[in-house]
């Protein structure tokens, strides 16, 4: 290498030209300050931007992104995971759910010890929410997934019933002894007996359901058919949310879990309902001045009048009546008076007479169109 201020350079040997070529290359993914860098002060930006380009994120780095917490072991709803969560609705915008379900449980409690004639109980693990699609790439298989569809509201819902579960219910329900786990077979499909009862144990539940939605608004779920593969089980589109309730039942040694799991498309009808904080809340409305309001309309004088006949006729003509002038009527003795509130019908009776006093007996009401 030439000196400053040298017009002439010294050629370099083979061996020296090797060493700088050498220097040159190891100094791209040396530190900051290092011989190398003191030696070729114009190669540090070019190994620092080779550095950066082809840097590799750590897990750690991985896990802050994505918004995963490693030391409490699940996925806080930061990073690219709040975003992808950002379109579900929680359950707990919906405060009527745990009422609802709460009381599902007591009913299936005594209902599935009527149903399995055994010591069943039955709790409440937790309400979530899920994306359908989510849920579905979860379900723990083997698994018998049984979709029903609320009449009223016109939609379809889930229910999955595991395997340890459909054991437990054939074993007890063909009288296998108490104290022994139920054996699992694995490998094979659901026969047609296991399949049976079943839907037996899930037109049970149905009934359940309904009964614990009765109080809020009045709903019939029906069984749709009993499905294997989760594929064909699909009721909703893969985003959409979900409320994700999950049972245990156990009977004594035996048991299993149930899932169930309400599109919110399904509970959209009766959204207004399921956001009262209690049952009756009437959203602001004051209860005692409705309740005064109508006791006073009761008391209101209203004016009624009978219309014996209604005719039309040029305006000429009554402007020429004068004091004396009889108008004459197109009714029978035996003819329908209509009686009126102003412009509203209410009664149809016909006339007669009570002593000194002309007088109407009703018929029958008039209905309404809307009525």
């Amino acid at each position: 290498m030439a000196e400053p201020g040298k017009d002439q350079e010294t050629p370099a040997t083979d061996d020296e030209m090797a060493a700088e070529w050498a220097a040159m290359v190891g100094g791209e993914g040396k530190a900051e300050g290092s011989p190398a860098d003191a030696a070729n002060p114009g190669g540090g930006a070019e190994g620092a931007t080779a550095e950066t380009a082809t840097r590799v994120l750590n897990q750690n780095e991985i896990d802050n992104l994505l918004g995963f917490d490693a030391a409490a072991g699940d996925q806080e709803k930061t990073g690219i995971q709040a975003i992808l969560n950002s379109a579900l609705v929680s359950y707990e915008r919906l405060p009527m759910l745990e009422v609802i379900f709460d009381r599902l449980v007591r009913l299936m409690t005594t209902s599935l010890r009527n149903f399995t004639s055994d010591n069943v109980e039955v709790t409440l693990d937790n309400i979530t929410s899920i994306r359908f699609g989510d849920y579905l790439n979860s379900i723990p298989l083997p698994a018998m997934l049984g979709v029903f569809k609320a009449q009223e509201w016109d939609n379809y819902s889930l229910m999955t019933i595991d395997s340890a579960l459909i054991y437990s219910i054939v074993d007890v329900l063909l009288g296998g002894r108490r104290g022994t786990a139920p054996m699992r077979i694995e490998g094979r499909p659901y026969t047609t007996i296991e399949r049976n009862l079943i839907e037996r144990m899930l037109g049970v539940i149905l009934a359940d359901i309904s009964a614990a939605f009765e109080p809020l608004s009045p709903v019939h779920f029906v069984f749709d058919r009993l499905e294997i593969n989760p594929r064909f089980a699909t009721i909703a589109r893969p985003a959409n949310a979900a409320i994700l309730v999950r049972l245990r039942i156990d009977m004594e040694d035996r048991g299993g879990k149930i899932e169930i799991v309400l599109p919110y498309a399904t509970l959209e009808p009766v959204r207004d309902l399921l956001l009262q904080m209690f049952m009756g809340e009437k959203f602001g409305r004051d209860a005692i001045w409705e309740t005064h309001l109508a006791q006073e309309l009761w008391r209101t004088d209203v004016q009624i009048d009978a219309v014996l006949d209604v005719q039309t006729m040029e305006l000429g003509e009554f402007a020429a009546f004068r004091v004396g002038d009889t108008m004459m009527l197109g009714v029978q003795p035996s003819s329908n008076v209509e009686l009126r509130c102003g412009d509203v019908p209410l009664l149809v009776g016909s006339m007669g007479r009570v002593g000194p006093n002309v007088a109407i007996r009703v018929k029958e009401p008039v209905m309404n169109d809307s009525e």
